[in-house]
C-alpha cells in the first residue's frame, strides 16, 4: 500500500535528516503493521503486515535482518533493513513483547509481558532454540543484558520491581522494588549502574548493580511518564522519553544529571537517533505520528502520519548505540 505525499505533515527543506538513506521503520501496534518511511521524501511508501501487536524490534548480530516481535501472534517477522522486504517468519515464539541479543551473540532473549515469563534462546547465527523459560511474576517489560553477557535485567511493570537473571544458571538471582510502573532499563558501559524509567512517575531511578544486591543510589527528575531510553551515540549521554510530559530528556551518564530537554508531542515512546546525531526520531504514541526533532534548535521539524499506536522506531542508518 502506498500513501500520497499530502498525507504527510509539511516541513521546511532544512528539516531533512542527513545521514539516513535506508528506510525508517515504525511499528503500528494496534494495526498489526510496520510503516516504511522514505527519509529522502518523508513519505510512507508502504505498510508491511506483521503478526498481531508488534511492539519492539531489534537488529540481528549480522545486521542482515531487523526482527519485529509480534506479541499476540507468538511470532517474529524478519525484514531486510535495506529493502524493507519480508525475509521470513518464525512461529512458536510465545508472547515476544520485548527482545534483545546478548553482546556475545550466543543468546536471544524475549520478555513475555502478557504471560509473565522470560525466554532464553540459543542463537547459532540463523536459528533460535529455547534453552530455558524463566517464570518471573507480573509483568516483565523491558530488557537489558550486561556487556559481559552474564546477566539479564528486566523491569516488572505490574509489581514495580527490577529483577536480575544469571545467564549461566538461567535463574533469578535477585529482585528489588522500584518506583511506579518501571518500563525501560539501560545500563552504563562499565556495568555498574542501571537506569530505570518510571512511567508511573516523573523520574529515572539509578541502581548500583556492581555488588551482590542492587542499591538505589539516585533519582533523576526528567518528566511525567519517563519511559524509553536510547543512547545518544556520543558515549556520554542517553535520551529518555517522558510520555506524559511530552518531552525527551538528555542525561549525562558521568554526572547522572539532566542536561537538556526537547519537545516531543503526542506521547513520545521509542527513540532512534540519526547517524550524524543531529536529529531525534521518536514515535508519538497517542498522535499516530513519527516526530523528527532537530537537536541543535530543540524544535520539532517534521511529523509523518503512521498507523495506530506507533511504538518501536528504527533505521539502519543510526548513531552508535
Amino acid at each position: 500500500m502506498s500513501f500520497p505525499a499530502s498525507a504527510q505533515t509539511a516541513a521546511a527543506p532544512s528539516a531533512s535528516v542527513s545521514g539516513i538513506t535506508t528506510p525508517v521503520f515504525v511499528l503500528n501496534s494496534l494495526e498489526d503493521s510496520v510503516s516504511v518511511i522514505n527519509p529522502a521524501t518523508w513519505t510512507e511508501t508502504k505498510r508491511i503486515a506483521t503478526g498481531k501487536q508488534p511492539h519492539h524490534l531489534y537488529l540481528t548480530p549480522d545486521e542482515k535482518s531487523v526482527i519485529v516481535a509480534n506479541a499476540l501472534s507468538d511470532s517474529l517477522t524478519f525484514i531486510d533493513p535495506k529493502t524493507a522486504e519480508v525475509q521470513r517468519t518464525i512461529r512458536g515464539i510465545i508472547d515476544p513483547y520485548q527482545l534483545r541479543f546478548s553482546p556475545d551473540m550466543k543468546w536471544f532473549v524475549t520478555a513475555a509481558n502478557r504471560l509473565n515469563h522470560i525466554d532464553i534462546y540459543k542463537w547459532d547465527g540463523k536459528d533460535i532454540t529455547l534453552a530455558k523459560r524463566v517464570a518471573t511474576g507480573k509483568t516483565p517489560s523491558h530488557l537489558w543484558i550486561d556487556s559481559k553477557s552474564t546477566t539479564i535485567y528486566s523491569t516488572m511493570q505490574d509489581s514495580d520491581e527490577l529483577i536480575a537473571i544469571d545467564l549461566g544458571t538461567q535463574s533469578i538471582k535477585w529482585r528489588t522494588k522500584t518506583g511506579s510502573i518501571p518500563a525501560d532499563v539501560y545500563g552504563t558501559a562499565d556495568d555498574k549502574f542501571l537506569l530505570v524509567g518510571l512511567t508511573g512517575g516523573d523520574a529515572v531511578e539509578v541502581y548500583d548493580v556492581s555488588g551482590a544486591q542492587p542499591q538505589r543510589t539516585k533519582v533523576i527528575k526528567t518528566g511525567a511518564g519517563a519511559h524509553a531510553f536510547r543512547a545518544f551515540g556520543d558515549k556520554r549521554h542517553v535520551l529518555v522519553s517522558n510520555r506524559v510530559a511530552n518531552t525527551i530528556s538528555r542525561i549525562d551518564l558521568q554526572t547522572l544529571e539532566v542536561v537538556d530537554h526537547y519537545p516531543a508531542p503526542g506521547g513520545p515512546d521509542c527513540i532512534d537517533v540519526s547517524r550524524d546525531g543531529k536529529q531525534i526520531l521518536v514515535t508519538s504514541r497517542w498522535a499516530r505520528k513519527l516526530t523528527v526533532i532537530d537537536v541543535a534548535s530543540r524544535k520539532v521539524v517534521r511529523q509523518v502520519n503512521v498507523g495506530k499506536s506507533p511504538h518501536g522506531v528504527w533505521t539502519l542508518d543510526h548513531s552508535p548505540r
